[in-house]
């Protein structure tokens, strides 16, 4: 019998809002937290790789992985009944295999043993803001959303894709969870 890497409390409801660079990730996870009056992780890449001086390498993105799983568990310890994540592993995957061809395999089994309740995917329907961390302006943020797509699908979670400007997006959002997490808010 295989050993399980970590179980999820059945009763806790993770959100992970995810997509292609400048689509609002940030902002939804947090109106999100304070909507439902629950925890957020942060993205955790941006901090990591802006504080580099130097190119990222496989290894700064498997220590990022690595980081994104201790994090949430780390929130999990509190018992929250809804936890929002600002990204997850997916991103990290094809990161991974964009940049790389490769990626540890301990992230499909992490993403097979710790299903994810609802991805919120935002789309590349607002402008794409340039700063220096950002790589994948244009149409590959229309590319990124088709291999975040395929591989949620793989995953066997739930997703709904988030579009909108301004408020309707984080209305687009918060509808979509109490839709599909039959929350009454």
């Amino acid at each position: 019998m295989e050993k399980r890497i970590d179980a999820k409390d059945p009763d806790l409801k993770t959100i992970v809002v995810t997509g292609p660079e400048s689509t609002g990730k940030t902002a939804i996870s947090a109106y999100l937290a304070d909507a439902l009056k629950c925890p957020w992780v942060p993205e955790y890449a941006r901090e990591y790789i802006g504080s580099l001086k130097r190119s990222y390498t496989y290894d700064d993105l498997l220590k990022i992985a690595e980081n994104q799983i201790r994090q949430k568990k780390e929130v999990e310890k509190t018992n929250p009944q809804i936890l929002v994540l600002d990204t997850w592993l997916i991103i990290t995957k094809v990161w991974f295999i964009e940049v790389f061809n490769d990626y540890p395999k301990f992230i499909d089994q992490y993403l097979t043993e710790n299903r994810i309740d609802l991805y919120l995917i935002c789309q590349p329907d607002i402008p794409w803001v340039p700063d220096p961390l950002r790589e994948n302006g244009g149409e590959k943020r229309n590319y990124l959303l088709t291999k975040y797509i395929e591989e949620i699908t793989c995953t066997g979670s739930e997703f709904v894709l988030i579009g909108g400007a301004d408020d309707k997006r984080y209305t687009n959002a918060l509808n979509a969870v109490k839709h599909h997490l039959k929350l009454s808010l």
